[in-house]
């Protein structure tokens, strides 16, 4: 089966002056994870090789440049899922882990549950030999500014790059048919400590069967986990000779419709064929497979 994957890099009002970063992020993790792939590794490996990327890059809201919460700390979310087996790790509220997708990772083969949280997550990570990182280490400068401006004056759009959106995601199938999903985010700027999202929600911010497709999602969170987004748009896979973009559409524009939200998804169907829909300005993503060689777009 030829390996296929696709990224995100988030669904939101991308500004100008961000766009070409935000394709380089998305073309170093497709690189990252496709190099994987063709040389005959796991879709797991793969994926987590993209997330990666994406979680070190700080034009992304995940790992370092994460929006900060009101009290000025870094908390991230992320999440893998398994789409032979539906089984899925889950982590949030993450404030010493450098590499969120890695202690979700970890939670997905090495704990006997689905979803770990808070300073619990973390001390599950560091006895997995995941090593814990200061807090600071994950504020990236431009993260700390825009806190600061909504500090001292009010909480507005204006200052932040991403003010309501920018989750990181991929999805990979390899050439043993294996099919994951995977999401990380580091949530809404000025979000109350605690809060969690869409993101590391089976269903809504992430979902993987190998009847359907695998999915990841991007947006305001409160209105992914109405509709639980991720869950839905492979429902739309379901029917026979269902198509993989119109299925993302379908999906989008359930979002608007009932969760009376903005974001977007990228998916693979069960045989590697991509997907992705939006309803906000822009999204950053970027595919790679044997057919369309690698293509970025905002």
């Amino acid at each position: 089966m030829p390996p296929s994957l696709i990224v995100h890099g988030g669904a939101w009002d991308i500004p100008d002056d961000a766009i070409e970063a935000c394709k380089e992020g998305c073309l170093r993790a497709l690189h990252a994870g496709y190099d994987v792939l063709l040389n005959g590794g796991h879709a797991l490996d793969a994926i987590e090789a993209a997330i990666t990327v994406l979680e070190d890059d700080p034009v992304f809201d995940a790992g370092y440049g994460s929006h900060l919460n009101l009290d000025g700390y870094v908390e991230c979310d992320a999440i893998v899922m398994d789409a032979a087996t539906l089984r899925a790790g889950s982590v949030a509220g993450l404030r010493r882990i450098k590499n969120p997708i890695q202690a979700a990772r970890a939670v997905l083969e090495k704990c006997p549950h689905m979803m770990l949280i808070s300073q619990g997550a973390e001390q599950f990570a560091f006895d997995q030999g995941i090593p814990l990182c200061d807090p600071e280490d994950l504020v990236s400068p431009a993260e700390r500014e825009a806190w600061e401006r909504c500090h001292k004056d009010s909480h507005a759009a204006e200052h932040h790059r991403g003010h309501e959106q920018g989750t990181v995601g991929a999805v990979a199938l390899d050439d043993q048919g294996r099919l994951f999903a995977a999401t990380s985010t580091g949530g809404t700027c000025c979000k109350l400590p605690g809060r969690v999202g869409d993101s590391p929600l089976i269903g809504c911010g992430c979902y993987a069967d190998h009847e359907t497709g695998a999915v990841s999602s991007t947006g305001y969170g409160e209105a992914i986990m109405k509709v639980v987004l991720a869950k839905t748009a492979c429902d739309f896979l379901r029917p026979a000779g269902s198509n993989p973009t119109r299925a993302a559409q379908a999906a989008v524009q359930l979002l608007a419709r009932r969760g009376k939200g903005t974001g977007g998804l990228i998916l693979l169907d069960k045989n590697g064929k991509p997907g992705y829909a939006y309803n906000t300005p822009r999204m950053a993503y970027g595919i790679a497979n044997s057919e369309a060689g690698f293509i970025t777009g905002v």
